[in-house]
């Protein structure tokens, strides 16, 4: 028989079994088995008996078809769906719901699967409890008739559009008291007579705390928990709110199944709308919701509900685009709080840009620049005082900027920016053009806003006809917003010296005559920025100022009096710090700033205030206070050559060198500087970026470049702020944190300075200092540390094991400079405690043993005695080395008389221990040593004065007498 007849064979039994012929159908099925059908057709067979066997309600047979289709086929959705009627009806209500969530699964949409979920999860609730002791846990809108199946097709399930949001209601399991208990917290929650009491608050608490573990989160999500998660957000009341969002992030966390229903639940437009409440706290949490959905669903762990036929994997890729495209829509939304806008745009800025540029896929940026860059170009251009139609805070701007600028960066070729570019230009050009006074605002407003971002877009942006004309114009307005506007714009355009070049030629006198006629300080203030960053285009180049001698030093004097006046708003101020950031390139100035404690003060409270976007102008500051940016020494030759050129040589400031740094150094630590930059690292905002990352990690560098100053940089909390720069930035910044780590690690006591489980968070940074790209003194400075935590505890050492330092510390073992060779050596010898360093020595066909042995014997005294130590430490663990030694050398006696005969008490020791552990591992090893010198040596060296050398010794001569080797009064006894 064919193929042909088996399709014929069904598609009888199809036609039977729609004249209600059940048994005939049945009969047509079984014949088509027979005739060797292929495994996805037997699967359909299986499948169409379970229905025939349904029908005729045989339910055990029905239930045994249905399992051996899933056993051909596991995603078959027909035949899982008709076990689950099989079992339901055989009062298997358990298995019955394993079933139909895998059929829920698998089609989200199917309103079947979702209406039986729904059934039969409230029979397995009216069995678990009276119903006169539990309300019922689902609406009653949503309840259905019991016991009413609904109606299939024999070869198609329904399959309709996507049900209304809030449709998808997990099935309900009350097998455990922590089931009651969970219903019982939803019942104290949702009781209005509860409102405000203790015991609302306790079931609050422990809800969340419930949710935290991954078997109380499924206990909730099984129990209806969404759904009546979903109420307690609709009551409006903060702790309920808080307590639910809460409660998700539990549910959700690293669970993408889980995730996706609960999307499905509350629907992803409900949950997004959350971020808009004018509560902060509840805007913070459904922010931090948001962002566990969007790990889950990208990057989590595809967890899933998992049943006997496997776990269930929903592609991510639709949720992840209605969750962004939800979140682009709420930047644009009038009625949303300025919080909840800069909250969405945080969460932008964590999902849209790769992790990682050797990500080759870029399209989700692609899809964001196409659908939102208008959106996101509105914010960046709306204005704080007056209101305009969006409501923003002082940091929206910025992160729009910071957005942009990682949209921007996100790009891979030339295409894709012009793309960009384009679609800025259009909009600025949009607002500039036939929008009256209002639109020039917002136009000239968005160029500043990409001028802090993305500034090669904003650079092309100004040179759009009229636009720095405009600039220039309204800077001698006479309305304040407008002026505000337009001194912003010409701050942030005069970023580079070219332009700058051309605004000191432009617009100096202007920036000069609003400074001094000014009665707004709002106005006078950035006048005063203005003029800061046109006076330290120079950087610090002492022969280079655009300004007269002394004008600086005013400028900052001015600002320093600004940043410490407190009735000015913190919004002004920030002005201020900007002002300075960009003076502190002076060393006049940077030499009165660190003695103004007043303004040191005033700048650490301004860090840690809500005006965030102060920050990047902070660390800027203190960079140039501490001299923390990169600078080389120019080469004597080519000052020279360059002078005999008539070229201009850079000079440095007097007060730039190194004592007047180090002066600096001391007056900030005393003014609490470390405990100002351990706020600023721990701020959620967008604000702390990866370059804001790297200014901080600049400076921590500095302050612990002394080894007096690491214990105030430890006791101020400086450790545990400088592990997440060193794991988070560039790649300058993350090695400047972990070389500052190396630092404290050396010096202090790891277990102090990083307690508890943050010592193992260390490793990492400093294994990264060894890679060839970092410096000799990065290495130097890293092998250090490392031997110091390879000292503490096996943990440790395996920790290092598995950042595969080895195979590094191996190779500058090698170095040719001898302080690497010899710390690379002192690591090597702490690592030898662990058993797979040492099975790397005994391993066949290597030379580390060798190297060890002559290292021993060289003239460097600490190379001598870290390799000695290893030797001695191996030896003793690994008898079966001692027989090996002879073998990697000829010189091996020579080297191990050496150290005995060394003045250095250490280097006898570690000889003598090296030579007791060959004596007690081979007879014949001894007897070597005793035929020569070594036995006329280890006789005086018993007879010394008692010690440890004394007593190895005595221990070696003991030996060789059990031995026979030699007769007890050879050793003098």
């Amino acid at each position: 028989m064919t193929a042909s007849s088996v399709e014929q064979l069904r598609k009888d039994g199809n036609e039977l079994f729609k004249c209600g012929d059940y048994e005939g159908a049945l009969t047509a099925y079984t014949q088509a088995l027979g005739l060797g059908a292929t495994p996805q057709d037997q699967a359909i067979l299986h499948r169409n008996r379970a229905a025939c066997h349904l029908k005729l309600e045989d339910y055990d047979k029905a239930e045994t078809e249905a399992s051996k289709a899933i056993e051909k086929d596991g995603g078959d959705v027909k035949a899982l769906y008709r076990r689950s009627q099989a079992l339901e009806k055989l009062g298997r209500l358990d298995q019955a719901v394993l079933d139909l969530q895998r059929c829920v699964s698998l089609e989200p949409k199917n309103r079947v699967f979702q209406e039986a979920l729904r059934n039969i999860g409230g029979q397995i609730q009216e069995k678990a409890l009276p119903s006169a002791q539990v309300p019922p846990l689902l609406p009653k809108r949503e309840v259905t008739q019991r016991g009413k199946q609904p109606r299939e097709a024999q070869e198609k399930l329904p399959s309709e559009s996507l049900p209304a949001r809030g449709s998808l209601v997990p099935a309900v399991r009350y097998m455990s008291s922590t089931d009651a208990k969970v219903e019982q917290m939803f019942q104290i929650l949702l009781d209005p007579q509860e409102k405000g009491t203790e015991k609302k608050q306790k079931a609050s608490q422990n809800l969340v705390v419930l949710a935290r573990e991954d078997a109380g989160a499924e206990k909730i999500f099984r129990s209806n928990g969404v759904q009546l998660l979903q109420r307690l957000l609709d009551t409006g009341e903060t702790d309920l709110m808080l307590a639910a969002l809460r409660t998700l992030v539990g549910i959700c966390s690293e669970h993408q199944s889980r995730t996706v229903a609960t999307l499905s639940v509350l629907g992803t437009r409900r949950v997004v709308s959350i971020l808009g409440v004018e509560n902060q706290a509840v805007s913070l949490a459904a922010c931090h919701l948001l962002q566990v959905m969007f790990d889950a669903l990208k990057e989590g762990v595809k967890k899933g509900f998992r049943g006997k036929e496997g776990a269930i994997i929903v592609d991510p890729s639709r949720e992840l685009k209605v969750l962004i495209s939800n979140l682009l829509e709420l930047l644009t939304e009038v009625g949303v709080s300025g919080q909840g806008r800069d909250n969405a745009l945080t969460l932008l800025i964590k999902m849209v840009p790769r992790k990682s540029f050797k990500d080759p896929n870029n399209s989700l940026t692609l899809w964001v620049i196409d659908q939102g860059l208008k959106k996101i170009l509105e914010v960046g251009g709306s204005v704080l005082e007056p209101p305009g139609e969006l409501r923003v805070t002082a940091n929206s701007r910025m992160s729009a900027s910071i957005l942009l600028s990682k949209l921007f960066d996100d790009l891979k070729c030339d295409a894709e920016r012009e793309n960009f570019h384009r679609l800025c230009e259009n909009y600025i050009k949009s607002w500039f053009e036939d929008q009256g006074m209002a639109g020039k605002l917002r136009a000239i407003q968005t160029v500043s806003c990409l001028l802090q971002g993305p500034c090669d877009a904003g650079n092309r942006a100004l040179e759009l006809n009229g636009v720095m004309e405009s600039v220039i114009a309204l800077c001698a307005s006479e309305r304040e917003e407008e002026q505000l506007v337009a001194v912003e714009a010409l701050i942030h355009a005069a970023g580079k010296a070219k332009r700058a070049s051309f605004i000191t030629a432009n617009g100096v006198s202007l920036l000069k005559d609003l400074y001094k006629r000014s009665e707004k300080d709002s106005i006078r203030i950035r006048a005063l920025v203005g003029l800061c960053k046109l006076g330290s285009a120079g950087g610090t180049d002492f022969s280079m100022k655009q300004f007269a001698e002394g004008s600086t030093l005013k400028l900052a004097k001015q600002c320093r009096k600004w940043l410490c006046n407190e009735q000015i708003d913190a919004g002004t101020r920030r002005w201020a710090v900007e002002g300075l950031a960009y003076l502190t390139f002076d060393a006049d100035v940077k030499e009165e700033f660190v003695e103004d404690e007043a303004a040191l003060k005033a700048l650490f409270q301004l860090s840690r205030a809500e005006e965030r976007s102060v920050l990047f102008a902070v660390a800027s500051a203190l960079v140039n206070c501490t001299n923390s940016y990169d600078y080389e020494e120019p080469d004597p030759k080519m000052v020279e050559l360059a002078k005999y050129a008539k070229q201009h040589v850079p000079e440095q400031h007097p007060k730039d060198k190194q004592s007047f740094v180090r002066a600096r150094v001391k007056k900030l630590l005393a003014a609490g500087v470390v405990s100002a930059m351990t706020c600023m690292v721990k701020t959620e905002s967008p604000v702390l970026t990866n370059s804001c990352r790297e200014l901080l990690s600049r400076v921590f560098l500095a302050l612990v470049e002394e080894a007096e100053d690491r214990g105030t940089v430890v006791a101020q909390g400086g450790g545990k702020a400088l592990l997440p720069l060193a794991l988070e930035g560039t790649d300058v910044g993350q090695t400047k944190a972990a070389q500052a780590l190396a630092k404290l690690t050396i010096t202090s006591n790891p277990e102090m300075t990083f307690p508890g489980e943050r010592i193992y968070e260390v490793v990492r940074p400093l294994v990264s200092l060894l890679h060839l790209n970092c410096s000799g003194l990065q290495n130097f400075e890293a092998l250090m540390a490392l031997t110091n935590l390879a000292g503490i505890s096996e943990r440790l050492r395996q920790k290092i094991l598995k950042e595969k330092a080895v195979p590094m510390v191996e190779g500058y073992m090698f170095e040719e400079h001898e302080m690497i060779r010899r710390a690379a050596t002192e690591c090597m010898c702490n690592l030898a405690m662990s058993q797979e360093v040492q099975d790397l020595f005994e391993a066949e066909g290597n030379d580390r043993l060798k190297l060890l042995v002559l290292y021993s014997g060289e003239d460097d005294e600490l190379l001598r005695r870290a390799a000695a130590g290893g030797l001695a430490m191996l030896t003793s663990m690994r008898p079966s080395l001692c027989s090996r030694i002879p073998q990697v050398t000829t010189h091996w006696l020579e080297i191990l008389q050496a150290l005995l005969l060394s003045p250095s008490q250490e280097l006898q020791h570690r000889g003598a221990v090296v030579v007791l552990n060959m004596v007690e591992a081979s007879r014949e090893i001894a007897s070597t040593l005793m035929e020569s010198e070594m036995l006329e040596i280890l006789s005086v060296l018993a007879k010394s004065k008692e010690g440890p050398v004394t007593t190895a010794a005595a221990a070696c001569l003991g030996k060789a007498v059990e031995y026979g080797l030699i007769k007890p009064n050879q050793d003098g006894e």
